[in-house]
């Protein structure tokens, strides 16, 4: 295969091309003899479209906008718990009191690709998120219903999956390795136009900061990325997903020379957890951490201004129980100097729980070491199996200020419905969010992970048992599997 000497002096047959008179190209005399022709770079882009376009597929999106009101039963004129709770949270998945709005169906669509013979697609969270239906559209034109297997909105990354065997895949490259300036290829459905190519480099990584999802590490590239582009692979030469296209920066709704894309190898581990079990676990360290800047340098009498100032150590965390207090200055991890938050954020975030991590502390002036265990970040799983979307609800780990918002005891221990698709078995049993899964099929279920693990052994039964608790009425509720 040529790519790799293509990749070597690529460089150099531009200038020779372009910045050097045409013969000086093919001169025996010049002092670098170039082993491509423009012809033959092309044909890099040519490849890596014949090797990842199968694989990338146009994934359409029927959905309803609605999420079911909650009355709490008893209230009888009473102001509902779930009012007025000023928290997007509770906006987004309970609503007002006593609302019940008509579905409103949405259509939307982005792009994804496949990376397992068996049909595993990933894409965008955002492109999936509240899908009733999802068709896939494959390169040959032929169309599959997909199943949402799990979605992570913290990176905005989620796989589905259509039925299939010796499907054409693509596989993920290491995004680490690759360097500001090298090309890369991306391939989606930009204006619902399907197998797109476009082509530009690598203008930056590590972009963080931008709020666009929650933990941030993003490549930026001039490649053309366009809506309906969200979800497509952005590949190296060697035609490795080395970014998932994720968002733009424009005035116009179109491109403007900067999209942005997840590393490839944040998604591998994100993507590995969803498929192994349907949600995903993080490390969860405990502090709220603000930069140190120049005055907060001055404050601390500190000779310059780094690291990471713990602002805010949450009660019985890891940091508490390891000795992190407030006002310590953290300057390392593991060896690592804080570059910054985000980027620290983000690296504890891709830790599994029960990892221990060394912080290099400030605390006023004495430079001390202490060993953190990380341990599981229950407010970051959400269950979106397939088995649950069957069902149709959405669940999370019930956290004590989640429990207190829905006047449930703290150390309660059950998974609390969080959505509710209209018209499914569980809103026909009459299943609602802020209900507690106590159980399923008799077995008791503390949090998203065992509620998955439970769920995934259910195997071909037709009904599932659950039992759940509201306010302080308990029962159990059959659901058809749909």
């Amino acid at each position: 295969m040529f790519l790799p000497s293509i990749r070597r002096c690529f460089l150099l047959c531009l200038i020779c091309t372009f910045a050097l008179h045409p013969l000086a190209a093919r001169s025996n005399d010049s002092e670098h003899e170039c082993t491509c022709s423009p012809k033959q770079i092309s044909k890099a882009f040519s490849n890596v479209a014949k090797e990842a376009m199968p694989a990338v597929v146009f994934i359409k999106v029927e959905s309803c906008d609605s999420d079911e009101g909650y009355e709490h039963p008893g209230s009888q004129g009473m102001p509902s718990p779930y009012d007025n709770f000023g928290d997007d949270f509770f906006n987004r998945f309970f609503g007002g009191p006593g609302r019940a709005q008509k579905p409103q169906p949405q259509l939307s669509q982005g792009s994804g690709f496949i990376i397992t013979p068996d049909g595993y697609i990933v894409t965008n969270a955002h492109v999936v998120h509240q899908a009733d239906k999802m068709t896939v559209t494959m390169n040959d034109g032929s169309e599959a219903n997909a199943t949402l297997i799990g979605e992570d909105p913290h990176t905005d990354l989620a796989v589905i999956k259509i039925d299939g065997t010796n499907l054409p895949y693509v596989s993920f490259g290491d995004s680490e390795t690759m360097d500001i300036g090298e090309w890369v290829v991306a391939i989606g459905s930009p204006f619902q136009l399907e197998a797109s190519l476009t082509v530009g480099v690598i203008s930056a990584k590590g972009r963080q900061n931008l709020r666009i999802t929650d933990l941030e590490d993003f490549i930026q590239t001039d490649a053309a990325i366009n809506p309906g582009n969200s979800g497509g692979p952005l590949l190296n030469l060697d035609s490795e997903v080395i970014g998932i296209n994720t968002a733009i920066v424009s005035r116009s709704g179109g491109y403007m020379g900067i999209g942005f894309a997840i590393p490839s190898n944040m998604a591998k581990v994100i993507t590995e957890q969803i498929i192994s079990k349907g949600n995903v676990t993080r490390g969860f360290l405990g502090i709220s951490m603000q930069p140190v800047d120049k005055d907060i340098a001055d404050a601390f009498n500190l000779d310059r201004a780094e690291g990471a100032l713990v602002a805010e150590v949450v009660k019985d965390s890891p940091a508490e129980k390891a000795g992190v207090k407030q006002g310590d200055i953290i300057l390392e991890y593991n060896g690592c100097t804080i570059k910054s938050i985000g980027g620290f954020r983000k690296d504890v975030s891709m830790m599994q729980p029960g990892t221990t991590i060394s912080l290099k502390i400030n605390r006023k002036g004495e430079i001390i070491t202490i060993p953190v265990e990380l341990s599981i970040a229950v407010s970051d799983q959400i269950s979106n199996n397939g088995a649950v979307q069957k069902l149709g609800f959405e669940v999370s780990n019930l956290t004590p200020d989640l429990a207190q918002k829905l006047g449930y005891k703290a150390d309660e221990e059950a998974v609390v419905i969080t959505k509710i698709k209209p018209g499914s078995p569980s809103a026909q049993a009459g299943l609602r969010p802020g209900f507690l899964i106590i159980a399923i099929n008799h077995k008791k279920v503390k949090n998203v992970e065992e509620f998955n693990e439970v769920l995934n052994e259910t195997g071909s039964k037709k009904r599932i048992l659950i039992l759940a608790r509201q306010g302080n009425l308990t029962r159990f509720y059959s659901l058809k599997m749909d």
